[in-house]
């Protein structure tokens, strides 16, 4: 079995497209998230579900826990590898899903 990180790693890589489809870009980058968020999202337990919350809200958690002002295990780590901008289309792109 691969590890997580792996995953995360190959998900990053994929090709965003051309500007203006920034939506593709949310959804390619919020894809890592599914490994514990769940599938667009959803969370079937266990970790919060990531579908529906509000964008401003979603930023100002990855940015706690890029900081380490939120305490966290692996959202640390994960945080770090994504700039303003990325975190800003994840951000858009879970927010677009309602819950």
């Amino acid at each position: 079995m691969r590890p997580a990180w792996l995953l995360t790693a190959a998900l990053l890589a994929l090709p965003i497209g051309a500007a203006g489809q920034d939506g593709a870009r949310g959804r390619h980058l919020a894809a890592a998230c599914a490994i514990c968020h769940g599938t667009e999202g959803r969370s079937a337990g266990g970790n919060k579900s990531l579908a529906g919350m509000p964008a401003a809200e979603l930023i100002r958690k990855l940015q706690e826990f890029r900081s380490g002002a939120k305490p966290a295990t692996a959202m640390l780590q994960i945080s770090k590898g994504y700039s303003d901008a990325e975190i800003d289309a994840i951000a858009a792109y879970f927010a677009a899903l309602g819950k």
